[in-house]
Parts: C-alpha cells; structure tokens; sequence
C-alpha cells in the first residue's frame, strides 16, 4: 500500500484524522531536526481539516527546538477533543515533549521515547579546541550530575567548599563563561515548566505528585540523553499513564508508514560524498527530502538540492626533506537551492 491508503487505514482504525511530521535523521549534513518553521505548516493542515473529535499526530524524529512541542500542541488541542501521538519508531527529546503533551501515546514493539535533557549552546560556551569556530555544547545534565556528585556522592555540604568546586568547574580547560551556567540554568529550568504544562493540557487532568514525578524522571533521573524508553517502561516504571500499546493491525499500518516514509528520508542511512557524486562521474546534482508534513489533504516536504563535483586539491604531507604538496582528488559539494514545497 501507498502512503496514502495507509493514512486511510490508520484513521479508519483510530476514527481520527491523521498529520504525518518526520524529519530525517539521515548521518551527515542533510538531514532535519524540529523546528519552528513547521508551526504555519501544521496551522495549514489544521484549518483544513476544521474541528473534529481526534487528531492523531504520526510522528518520528530524533529531537530538535524545545521551544516547539508547547506550541504545537496547543495549536493542535484547538482543532480536536482529544489529541493522541502515534509512535512508529524514534520519537527523542523534544519529539517526547510533544508526546507528553497527548492524551495518548501509541506504542509498538518498536516505539521509544528519550529523556528531555537538552544540550545548550550560545555565544558564552567554550570554544571547540579542534574547532575554534564552533562551541561546545553542554550537555544540563552533565552540570547537574557534576554539582550532584560533589554534595550528594563526596559529601560536600558546606560554602566554602562548594565554592572552591564551582570555581575549579568554571576555571577548567576549556574554560566556562559563567554565563553559560546561568544558561544552563535557565534552560533547565525551562524543560521542566514546559513538560508540567504539557502534562497538564491533558483532557484528563493528572494529578500535581503524577506530574512531578513523570518531569523528574524525564528531566533528570534516567542520567543519559541515550536512555530510550520501550513502551512497557514508559507505562509501567515511568508512570506514564497515557501509553496505549497499538494492536496487530494498527502496528501493521504503522510500520508499513513508517518504511513508505523512510524510503525518501532515508532514516540513519550514513552519507558519503563520493556514493553521492556515483561511479565514474565527474559531476552530479541531487535532491534530498529531509521532512514532511502530511495529510489526506495537504502534503509538504523540505527539500535540498545539492550539486556535487570531483576535483584536485593539493594535500601538505611532511618528508624528511620538509612539508610537499601532494595533489589529490577530492568530492566537494554545495547547496544550490532549500525550502519547503
């Protein structure tokens, strides 16, 4: 079945309405991450299918703007009773947000879901060593765990002592901006406002000590952003009651989405230029589709376009005799057009 016949049996099965939003995790620099150039996008669908009693959003991504998932939400709450996300595969970080903020999460076998921890970067984190251009990230998390360490683990209680271990923190190489911490903060703090009200936008309202201990785990006790949930756990240990296991022939339809889907995202496929640029060629022009939203009535996607092209480029190599250039053939590509279609 095609993508559209699958559609057709999922909201036949669901008796809701269906938006399809991937983005590709593709290895290399064509893939997607959320963001929030799909929030007029989704408005669009929305306003076409009107108000209805469901809406279920089909969606698969590796993360991306946490600032997203609450706006997302909200604006898909307007058009529905009740709101549900379905999980084929991946659905990491600020994608769990947004499952957060459903009235229900459908799971296979196969489905899973991440802690929210985000890395942050701006202009006050320290500089890449083998990059000086970029930043290191830091991970919030890890800052947390660091401080956690000192007081909870070594027993570090009193001022002095901690000051000592927030100075040799800031001090170490690549040195720490204070301002960093303070983003660290800031951002930290963020998450956990952000997931308490999508918890809470539910249509049946959770309890103060559900949610809290449902943000805890997601923001802080599950130790590692490489922690993915399965479905039994999500329910189960993590107290998320909203998980709903899909039977055998919603997960059939799932999955078969899932692959239609992956056959243009190309979902993990590892990218090498020079299988881009193909055999024998001297130049080559390719397109990438790196993120859909879609519906039965609307269908948009982003799209890539990249030219690639072999060449010689000269390589300095250390002799005996000193530094020679050594002439070598080399892929080198560049994007000659990108957008949403």
């Amino acid at each position: 079945m095609d993508r559209k016949q699958l559609v057709q049996q999922i909201e036949a099965l669901r008796k809701s309405r269906v938006i399809a939003y991937l983005t590709s995790d593709r290895q290399g620099p064509f893939n997607a991450r959320i963001a929030t150039d799909v929030i007029p996008l989704v408005s669009k669908q929305l306003q076409t299918i009107g108000k209805v009693q469901n809406i279920d959003l089909f969606l698969y991504s590796a993360g991306g703007d946490t600032m997203v998932p609450w706006r997302l939400v909200s604006m898909i709450r307007e058009h529905c009773d009740k709101f549900s996300v379905l999980v084929p595969y991946k659905a990491h970080s600020s994608a769990t947000m947004i499952a957060l903020g459903a009235d229900e999460v459908v799971m296979s076998n196969l489905s899973e879901l991440s802690p929210i921890d985000p890395s942050t970067a701006n202009i006050f984190n320290p500089q890449d060593p083998q990059n000086p251009q970029n930043k290191i990230a830091i991970s919030v998390e890890d800052v947390m765990a660091y401080f956690d360490l000192a007081k909870n683990k070594f027993g570090i209680k009193n001022d002095g002592e901690l000051t000592k271990i927030f100075n040799k923190f800031v001090e170490s190489s690549p040195q720490i901006h204070p301002l960093a911490l303070g983003n660290v903060n800031r951002i930290h703090n963020l998450i956990r406002i952000l997931a308490r009200r999508l918890l809470r936008s539910h249509k049946t309202p959770l309890k103060d000590d559900e949610v809290d201990k449902i943000v805890d785990f997601f923001t802080e006790k599950l130790y590692s952003h490489q922690y993915f949930i399965g479905r039994r756990e999500a329910k189960e240990d993590l107290s998320l009651k909203t998980i709903v296991e899909a039977q055998d022939l919603l997960v059939k339809a799932m999955t078969g989405l899932y692959e239609e889907y992956n056959k243009e995202l190309e979902f993990g496929k590892i990218w090498n230029p020079e299988n881009e640029l193909g055999p024998n060629a001297v130049q080559n022009r390719k397109n990438y589709r790196i993120a859909y939203i879609e519906s039965l009535q609307l269908s948009n996607y982003y799209d890539i376009s990249v030219e690639y092209r072999k060449q010689q480029t000269n390589i300095v190599q250390q002799t005996p005799q000193g530094p020679i250039q050594i002439p070598q053939e080399q892929v080198v590509f560049r994007i000659i057009g990108q957008g949403w279609k």
